[in-house]
C-alpha cells in the first residue's frame, strides 16, 4: 500500500544523487513531487522521466539557491505548480536536501555562499513552506555525519550541518502545536554520480568498510528510504530527532587484539 497517496512534497536539489533518489521514492509512495534544481536541466528532466516512467507524478522548479529572493522564487513556483496539479496550494512534505560541499572554504565569498545555500536557504524555505502546511506536515532536513565525525577539510561544511541540527531541534518545539514534525537525516559516505569516481576506488571502499558497522558504501536509496519513512504517518510521533543513516560510521574499534 502506498503511504503518501494524495500527499504533496517539495525536494530541494532533487535532480541528482540523494535528492533524485528521494524524489523517486516519495513519488513511488504516491506523492506529487515538486523537483527543485539549480541549473542542470538535463538531470532534472532525467529525474522527472524516471518518476513518470514508474507511474508517478512530478513537476520541476528551477531556481538557484544562495542569492537574493531565492527562496521566494521557489515558494512562488511551488504554489503555482501545486494549484495547477491539485487545485490548491497545500504542501505535506518539505525535504531540505540541496547543499554545497566540496573543498575547504578559505575565502570569505566561498564561506558566505556555503552558508547561504546550506543554512539560510533551508531556514527561509521552511518559513515559506509553513503557511502551506497543516497538521500532519513533515519537514525533513538532510544533514551529514560530519557533525559527529571530524574529517579533514570539512570544518565549514560541518558547521553548516550543525546549524541544520539546531534548526531541527528548536523548530520542532514551535511546530509541534500545529501537528508538524521536523527531523534531520545524517548520511555517511554515500556513492552518488558526483562521488562515484572517488567512492569506486577499491582502497576507498576498503577504508569505508573498515570504519563502518555495515561494511559497504552507502547508496542514495538508503537515505531515501529513511526520508520516506519520516514523510509517512508511521513517523507521526518522531520529531526533533537527528537520525544517523550512515551504516554505523566511525563507532569505534571494531576488533581488539
Amino acid at each position: 500500500m502506498s503511504t503518501l497517496n494524495g500527499k504533496t512534497a517539495l525536494v530541494t536539489g532533487g535532480s541528482r544523487g540523494i535528492g533524485r533518489a528521494t524524489c523517486r521514492r516519495l513519488a513511488a509512495e504516491g506523492a506529487l513531487v515538486a523537483v527543485h534544481y539549480g541549473s542542470d536541466d538535463a538531470a532534472a528532466k532525467g529525474t522527472l522521466a524516471e518518476i513518470e516512467a514508474a507511474g508517478g507524478r512530478a513537476f520541476p522548479i528551477k531556481a538557484r539557491l544562495g542569492g537574493e529572493g531565492d527562496t521566494d522564487t521557489v515558494i512562488a513556483a511551488l504554489e503555482s505548480g501545486l494549484r495547477e496539479h491539485t487545485g490548491r496550494a497545500h504542501l505535506d512534505v518539505l525535504v531540505n536536501n540541496a547543499a554545497l560541499g566540496g573543498p575547504p572554504y578559505e575565502d570569505r565569498s566561498g564561506f558566505d555562499e556555503l552558508f547561504a545555500v546550506n543554512v539560510r536557504a533551508p531556514y527561509f524555505l521552511t518559513l515559506g513552506a509553513l503557511p502551506l502546511m497543516g497538521s500532519g506536515g513533515r519537514v525533513i532536513n538532510i544533514g551529514s555525519a560530519v557533525t559527529r565525525i571530524a574529517l579533514p577539510g570539512e570544518l565549514a561544511y560541518a558547521m553548516t550541518k550543525a546549524a541544520i541540527e539546531t534548526l531541527t531541534r528548536n523548530a520542532a518545539n514551535e511546530l509541534g502545536a500545529r501537528g508538524i514534525t521536523i527531523n534531520t537525516v545524517n548520511p555517511g559516505p554515500t556513492r552518488t554520480d558526483r562521488t562515484a569516481a572517488f567512492m569506486d576506488l577499491p582502497q576507498v571502499q576498503e577504508a569505508v568498510a573498515a570504519s563502518q558497522a555495515l561494511e559497504r558504501v552507502g547508496r542514495p536509496s538508503d537515505i531515501a528510504d529513511v526520508v520516506a519513512f519520516l514523510a509517512a504517518d508511521n513517523s507521526r510521533w518522531l520529531t526533533a530527532n537527528v537520525i544517523d543513516a550512515s551504516g554505523g560510521s566511525y563507532l569505534g574499534p571494531k576488533r581488539l587484539g
